[in-house]
């Protein structure tokens, strides 16, 4: 059987990782192997899986994604609308692991 090459790194997995979400659930989540991503509002789970392969040289095994719609704050009397975040929660092979605190 020939070996699985690398995914080559593509500008679009850029775009569709936004940035780590580091928060106290987020850092429980870590003890199930498993790390959590603010991701562009389009994208799709197969485009999050290749897109975190590609990006950080892992097994993924599995995508949950939330989308979190945004509250409705005032601001001097105002109303106005936070945007829509999506994350994604990747579930990574067993003994493998992430560190979002580098960066990528």
């Amino acid at each position: 059987m020939a070996k699985k090459q690398a995914q080559a790194i593509d500008n679009r997995h850029y775009d569709v990782v936004v940035a780590p979400h580091i928060t106290e659930k987020a850092t429980l989540l870590s003890e199930h192997n498993a790390v959590v991503f603010k991701v562009a509002n389009t994208a799709s789970k197969p485009e999050i899986k290749a897109a975190v392969e590609a990006l950080f040289n892992v097994t993924v095994t599995g995508v949950n994604t939330i989308v979190q719609k945004g509250k409705v704050k005032r601001w001097k009397g105002k109303p106005y609308k936070r945007n829509d975040v999506k994350k994604a929660i990747v579930t990574l092979a067993e003994g493998q692991s992430i560190d979002v605190t580098t960066g990528i």
